[in-house]
């Protein structure tokens, strides 16, 4: 008879202990361990023989020339992939609850079963039935002979739909609801999740089937489940956006094959995601041309220029101490600016709320919003507009000093292209774009250069046309 003991797993780390501990000694984080029962036992006959020898070979025999990448039919999607699908390759989704994770991969596996010729792709379900997912392929018009449905939560069982069907593609939805019977511990725990992840990888290599797997998150954000398993997988993908707005993001935060600065934007729409290929101009189609506090300015996403427009709401404080609110941009990065626009350019902030936001939920990490976000606050404070037509690109110094921006002549190119007029940006990165014709180039030295050419010009340009208009 098999003897059973108990053990106790944290949930982050995977560390193993005895007894029960508040804190674990590994990660230290509190509350994560989990009773498991583990049985020893001999090894089952479906188990046996599973293991393939590998003989090491030379790097010069070793041929790649077959494993190219294919399309996923979305443009996006490859794009954050670096080009498209490498076969053996396992790529994790994460995102949160109802955000469009299987709605993606239900037109990834539809494309795949189409573009595929003879090879299908097979959606496996650990949370729906095959009917369920039916009826979410037919709200999506999606669907076709070589697209094949399973609810199945046995990883033993998946493996041998997989070696049944042959598909050219597999997924995998969800990894936190498959079980391994080799395992007593229950589904989404430690041991189970690095079991059936590791099958699933063993699987991919062996075969050269790419396999989309399928992550929840937690309520901090991360993906559940040990660590181990964003370490495990080619790729890590994450899926964003707020479930009451139709807009959605994919970015790569690890990508064995391809850079992980690239960005994906798609649209919620009744019939499925839809590809955004032109994401500036969506994101500044509800901009106010003549509001206060609205600056528009460019970043970079791998390869991409995208322009985004930073709004800030200053307004006077009736508490001790100001509230300060960043959305979309780093917070500290932000404290930054607002020091400097205090200390070195004269802003009275020290008694006013200071909120700062990124139109469109995009999370903009790089500084060279720094300027941006300096002229929209001083923009709001002293309730002046910056023209519409400019664009606002430059990274500060604590001294008050614009420094250079990489990559500028995409930025500025961008933004020529969607049809502005002037941009103002680092007196170093000035000199290479003077000849380029189609936008007005204006190079600032500190912010209240900035501040003073954004916001000066405007107000003289309105002026004028409002005198010449009274003549």
């Amino acid at each position: 008879m098999a003897k059973s003991r108990t053990k106790y797993v944290c949930q982050n780390c995977g560390y193993e202990a005895p007894k029960w501990m508040g804190k674990c000694p590994e990660c230290g984080e509190w509350n994560t361990f989990s009773e498991e029962v583990v049985q020893s036992r001999p090894a089952s006959g479906a188990r046996q023989g599973t293991a393939v020898y590998n003989p090491p070979k030379p790097i010069n025999e070793i041929i790649i020339g077959a494993h190219h990448r294919k399309s996923s039919g979305i443009l996006e999607l490859d794009r954050v992939l670096g080009g498209g699908i490498v076969p053996g390759s396992v790529v994790l989704i994460g995102g949160d609850p109802g955000i469009g994770k299987s709605t993606l991969l239900t037109q990834v596996a539809s494309n795949l079963s189409v573009m595929g010729g003879e090879r299908s792709a097979l959606y496996i379900s650990g949370e729906e039935s095959a009917e369920q997912i039916k009826l979410r392929a037919d709200r999506l018009g999606v669907g076709g002979g070589n697209l094949y449905l399973a609810s199945e939560t046995n990883i033993e069982q998946v493996e041998a739909c997989i070696n049944s069907v042959k598909p050219g593609s597999v997924i995998i939805d969800s990894i936190q609801t498959m079980t391994d019977p080799a395992l007593d511990s229950a589904a989404a725990t430690v041991g189970q999740v690095r079991s059936c992840t590791g099958t699933l990888i063993r699987i991919a290599k062996n075969t050269g089937i790419p396999i989309f797997i399928v992550g929840h998150v937690t309520k901090e954000g991360a993906i559940a489940g040990p660590r181990v398993l964003e370490h495990m997988v080619d790729t890590v993908l994450y899926f964003e956006g707020d479930r009451h707005q139709s807009y959605r993001i994919l970015r790569a935060v690890k990508n064995r094959f391809g850079s992980t600065d690239e960005l994906g934007i798609f649209e919620m729409r009744d019939d499925g995601l839809a590809e955004v290929s032109n994401p500036s101009e969506l994101f500044l189609s509800e901009r106010p041309l003549s509001g206060s506090g609205s600056v528009v300015a460019s970043t970079i996403e791998g390869t991409r220029p995208l322009l985004v427009e930073v709004q800030s709401l200053v307004t006077q404080s009736y508490i001790a101490i100001p509230r300060r609110m960043a959305a979309g941009v780093d917070y500290n990065r932000a404290m930054l600016v607002l020091a400097v626009l205090q200390k070195r350019v004269g802003l009275g902030l020290s008694n006013q709320d200071v909120y700062l936001n990124v139109a469109g939920g995009v999370k903009v990490a790089e500084p060279a919003l720094d300027l941006a976000m300096a002229v929209a606050v001083a923009s709001s404070m002293r309730d002046a507009a910056v023209d519409p037509k400019t664009i606002v690109i430059g990274e500060v110094g604590l001294a008050g000093e614009v420094r250079g921006v990489s990559q500028v002549e995409k930025r500025v190119g961008e933004a020529a292209r969607l049809g502005f007029e002037r941009a103002i940006i680092p007196a170093r990165n000035a000199p290479r774009l003077k000849a380029k014709g189609g936008i007005r180039v204006t190079g600032v030295e500190s912010v209240s250069g900035a501040v003073h050419a954004a916001l000066g010009e405007f107000k003289r340009r309105r002026k004028e046309s409002t005198e010449s208009g009274e003549g």
